[in-house]
């Protein structure tokens, strides 16, 4: 048993890092990380998601919501920013907990990770192929319909057959993003750079010209009424609901896993981390609060809220095809950082002999983790084409709350366990903020539906089975 709770040894971690950096190339500097931060954090959470979660959960009180998930978020920020810049290795959480848990303990929140990204991809090329439709339509193009949907639906607790083939629009978009970040980093980080600022520049006209379009009356009541069942409106729901757009701030996770290709993470990561978060929660609260105003949140459990808004508002039609491109490249961005970050944690995993080797295979020219990439381009598309929005989303947030209180708890242990590390980044009020961090995020997590709950253990329960079959007998540390 003693071998499970086995830890890497940082000095090594980082010698192996220095020596050889594992083919990565160091490209990324500071504004490259705000930039991906930004690209990764604002896209479906901001388009879609914030229409349904209103829809379903909170009302016009959303904005409350992502209030609550962006204080869970700035603790949890925090935590990520001493471990990126103590470790900055690829791997995210995985990498830290390795170093302070134990192999099998990091083995459980890497195969957590996994679901985390790679369901967080899915649902992000579902939201981007709601945006596409709509502005085909607008243009009079109609695809296929049986091409348009996802094979499977789940609706009152039971799946259902949708009566389409795949959601062909979702698994075009992975196949032209995984072919990207094929042709190495920098190439992708300069895209990405373009992308972050017309999407940005689409959501502050939105704000800007949408606050002329608000009826005060949609507001009212602010926090509806509770439907009888916890997390249905009422302030339950407000919870739940920052429980479902907690996977909106998930992009700074996918930040921490370049640290390996930063040219200073010591100093950039800090900072690439806490700005974007600090925009994105800024911008996160001002849409909702205006796209709840110009439309009820009743009508908004679609796929494209701010298109419907849009194109309810009269005055407004002139920026619809605006908004709809904006949306689509500025999803398109998130799907490009999530998809790398996927990646990369395959390659970390794979590097320490927990999965297949050939993960860890990197492409001598373009400094990229090849087949890392195309498998999840593969595994992205599949699950994108078959499987409905509402359920990508609600276990992307359940994985994402558990690798953050993870970070919370973990820079505690580590701050007892090994006070010498240099720490070119100290958490501050340390552990009264990383320990509300965590809780923060354990209650968000409490909040959401037992369907959720029970995918998360069945999907734990397969990595275990993975783990004591090939993982364990493959590690690296295990055999030295």
């Amino acid at each position: 048993m003693k071998h499970l709770f086995k830890r890497k040894n940082i000095d090594d971690i980082l010698r192996e890092v220095d020596d050889t950096n594992g083919g990565l190339k160091r490209t990324l500097s500071a504004t490259n990380l705000v930039a991906l931060g930004i690209g990764a954090i604002i896209g479906t959470g901001i388009f879609v998601i914030t229409g349904q979660a209103a829809a379903q959960y909170a009302g016009p009180a959303l904005t409350v919501s992502f209030i609550i998930s962006a204080l869970g978020c700035v603790f949890a920020g925090l935590c990520y920013a001493e471990f990126a810049a103590m470790i900055p290795v690829s791997g995210s959480v995985y990498s830290y907990s390795y170093a302070t848990m134990g192999e099998f303990l990091a083995w459980f929140i890497g195969w957590d990770l996994v679901l985390e990204y790679l369901f967080a991809c899915s649902t992000v090329a579902v939201g981007w192929s709601g945006y596409m439709q709509s502005l085909l339509e607008g243009w009079g193009v109609h695809l296929p319909h049986n091409l348009l949907q996802s094979a499977f639906g789940h609706e009152n607790g039971e799946w259902i057959l949708t009566g389409s083939l795949v959601n062909f629009p979702a698994m075009f978009i992975v196949a032209v993003i995984t072919a990207l970040l094929l042709g190495g980093v920098r190439q992708s980080a300069r895209v990405n750079n373009v992308i972050v600022v017309i999407k940005v520049c689409v959501i502050l006209l939105f704000v800007g010209f949408g606050l002329s379009y608000i009826d005060t009356s949609n507001w009212a009541p602010y926090v509806p009424a509770n439907t009888g069942a916890f997390g249905h409106f009422g302030w339950s729901g407000v919870l739940r609901g920052a429980a479902v757009v907690f996977f909106a701030y998930l992009g700074f996770d996918a930040l921490s896993t370049a640290a390996q290709e930063t040219r200073c993470p010591q100093k950039d990561m800090p900072k690439g981390i806490l700005i974007s978060l600090i925009i994105c929660a800024l911008l996160y609260v001002a849409v909702t609060a205006v796209l709840t105003g110009i439309i009820s949140y009743k009508e908004l459990n679609v796929d494209a809220p701010i298109a419907l808004a849009i194109d309810r508002s009269a005055g407004l039609a002139w920026l619809s095809p605006l908004i709809k491109l904006g949306a689509i490249a500025g999803i398109s961005s998130v799907i490009l950082v999530m998809m790398m970050g996927q990646s990369r944690i395959y390659y970390a995993i794979s590097k320490d002999g927990l999965l297949p080797g050939l993960f860890s295979k990197v492409h001598k020219k373009r400094g990229v983790p090849q087949n890392a990439t195309v498998f999840a381009g593969i595994a992205t598309g599949v699950i994108a084409g078959t499987l409905p929005l509402n359920v990508l989303s609600e276990l992307v947030s359940i994985g994402t709350l558990m690798a953050f209180a993870i970070v919370c708890i973990s820079v505690v242990v580590l701050r007892r366990t090994q006070p010498q590390l240099r720490r070119p980044f100290k958490v501050p009020l340390m552990p009264f903020l990383p320990l509300l961090g965590a809780f923060f995020c354990i209650l968000q997590m409490v909040s959401l539906p037992w369907n959720t709950w029970l995918r998360l253990i069945l999907w734990t329960l397969l990595g275990f089975v993975i783990y004591f079959t090939y993982s364990r007998r493959h590690s690296h540390l295990r055999k030295k």
